[in-house]
């Protein structure tokens, strides 16, 4: 009797440890759901696929950047300058098309090649000259938040927009360039939803089913014994944030074909709102890391509650500190119950 009293006792022990892990991997979506919900029970076209969609778009691009800072967490890193790189880019790519009277294609390569070379400058700021993270790329930001504003004298940068030496920008956005940012894809999926999907895919399945997403995350959890294991720690350290520049850049060149001008104050919510969704992605699934699905899914319960709140015309100085309110009420949850299930 006793020796089957002490071995069935401690099979009633996981069952609250596991509905406090289930809960936690839940919780976001819980929270999303009601989110809908409430939404939709107070305007009934939330949930039409045209504003389904229209989330998904705005969304995109802060979902790009998102996912680029979560492979720099990964290594535990961290990229705060994607918001300057992506507004450096659309203002290039209008350089290119309406200055330099460049074609679509010369708009792209050039933006994706100053996205490597921005990611390269991070890169090797951090581990050749050993500055930590947060402080070289926050320099990296300054530095291109005032760099792009130079071309134009701090101004838009559109058809007939004056330059600093006096002579007039001429050139325009070809329609295949707009394309990028416009066009909707069966009448229904525009190009940056489709183009976040692509890049969304191929990053979680590097991530999280190869050997080198292993060792990105291996480089994050102790460089030192990834380094000892024959990891070349600091190519990886440079990789992230390659890959981070770059799908900042891309993100940059889809937000200028969808506006279509160099807009000089875009890029002033890109961080926050990209950061906001990275960090989300740990909470997602219960994961405690940063995770490329995660993020996204953290972009769309953004975008989600912004829209929402517009459509019931929630004043605009509210909605900053319901989305915070919101979002630390969902981590606090979500961490607390997944430390109590450990």
């Amino acid at each position: 009797m006793n020796t089957s009293t002490h071995s069935s006792a401690p099979s009633l022990h996981p069952r609250p440890v596991a509905w406090r892990e289930r809960f936690a991997q839940a919780a976001i979506f819980i929270l999303l759901a009601g989110l809908v919900v409430l939404f939709q029970s107070k305007e009934p076209t939330f949930l039409s696929v045209g504003n389904v969609f229209s989330i998904m778009q705005a969304v995109s691009i802060v979902a790009l950047l998102g996912v680029g800072v979560a492979v720099t967490l990964a290594v535990d890193g961290f990229d705060l300058s994607v918001g300057s790189i992506a507004a450096f880019s659309q203002m290039t790519a209008s350089y290119i098309l309406v200055v330099l009277h460049g074609s679509a294609l010369a708009a792209v390569a050039g933006c994706l090649l100053f996205g490597v070379l921005a990611g390269l400058l991070n890169g090797l700021l951090i581990v050749r000259l050993r500055i930590p993270d947060q402080l070289a790329t926050l320099g990296t930001l300054f530095l291109l938040a005032g760099l792009q504003l130079i071309p134009t004298g701090g101004r838009s940068l559109t058809t007939g927009t004056i330059l600093p030496d006096g002579s007039t920008a001429t050139g325009s956005f070809p329609d295949t360039f707009l394309a990028l940012g416009r066009l909707q894809v069966g009448g229904v999926v525009p190009v940056p939803v489709i183009v976040l999907a692509l890049v969304t895919l191929l990053l979680w399945f590097v991530m999280e089913f190869t050997r080198w997403g292993r060792v990105f995350y291996a480089v994050g959890g102790n460089e030192t014994a990834a380094r000892l294991a024959g990891a070349p720690t600091h190519r990886y350290r440079v990789a992230a944030y390659v890959i981070s520049a770059t799908i900042a850049s891309l993100g940059g060149v889809l937000l200028s074909a969808r506006i279509g001008r160099g807009d000089v104050s875009v890029g002033n919510s890109l961080l926050l709102d990209s950061v906001a969704a990275a960090l989300i992605g740990y909470a997602v699934w219960g994961a405690n890391r940063p995770n490329v699905l995660g993020t996204v899914i953290g972009a769309i319960f953004v975008g989600v509650l912004l829209n929402g709140l517009t459509m019931l015309n929630a004043p605009y100085y509210t909605q900053d500190f319901v989305k915070g309110l919101i979002l630390v009420g969902a981590l606090a949850i979500t961490f607390s119950l997944s430390r109590k299930a450990r």
